[in-house]
């Protein structure tokens, strides 16, 4: 059997995102999926989400991304897919 296509997904999530956990909730969201990346805050008051991994579990990350921990209040997330570049694990980046 074929390991499935990994694919990479640059997320760009909105809101009320900075200050309220959400880097680290979406490392251990990143983590409790198996998918590598990073996450860091922007200077727009964003995240940015950057994951590699098989199609369903990225999909199943950008779910909870749009839902954010409980102080987070998400207003938009936007997404580019693309080829993976090889990430092997998930980090928090500094702001």
């Amino acid at each position: 059997m074929m390991p499935p296509r990994l694919e990479r997904l640059v997320a760009h999530v909105h809101g009320r995102v900075q200050g309220v956990g959400f880097r680290a909730f979406a490392f251990e969201s990143a983590q409790s999926l198996g998918v590598a990346g990073t996450v860091k805050n922007c200077r727009d008051g964003g995240v940015r989400v950057e994951a590699e991994g098989p199609r369903n579990l990225l999909d199943r990350l950008l779910i909870l991304l749009r839902e954010g921990p409980p102080a987070a209040r998400v207003t938009s997330v936007t997404e580019e897919w693309g080829e993976p570049r090889g990430l092997t694990r998930f980090t928090i980046l500094p702001t």
